[in-house]
């Protein structure tokens, strides 16, 4: 006769610490969270126009058209940061 052998006990669920280094806060607001990728986007900027200018030929292209990116990425949350802002914005208008 052969003894079915009882499950292991579950280990509890350990979560990894790496993944764990960068958390956002769950209560942070909408508005919050837009203004500090806003100043991320804005440093990106910053740093790829700076590097940018530190190289040249077709690596310089690349770090121009981050840079472009990250403008154009600024702008979209600015927008929506004014749209935050302004009155209709809680009737759901759109511009």
């Amino acid at each position: 006769m052969k003894k079915i052998p009882p499950n292991p006990p579950e280990s509890p669920a350990v979560s990894d610490p790496i993944s764990h280094i960068f958390t956002i806060a769950p209560n942070v607001d909408t508005e919050t969270l837009l203004i500090h990728t806003s100043e991320t986007l804005a440093s990106l900027n910053a740093m790829t126009t700076d590097l940018a200018f530190e190289l040249e030929g077709s690596r310089r292209n690349v770090a121009l058209a981050i840079q472009q990116l990250a403008v154009l990425a600024e702008l979209m949350v600015n927008r929506v940061l004014e749209h935050l802002d302004t009155p209709d914005s809680a009737s759901g208008v759109r511009h």
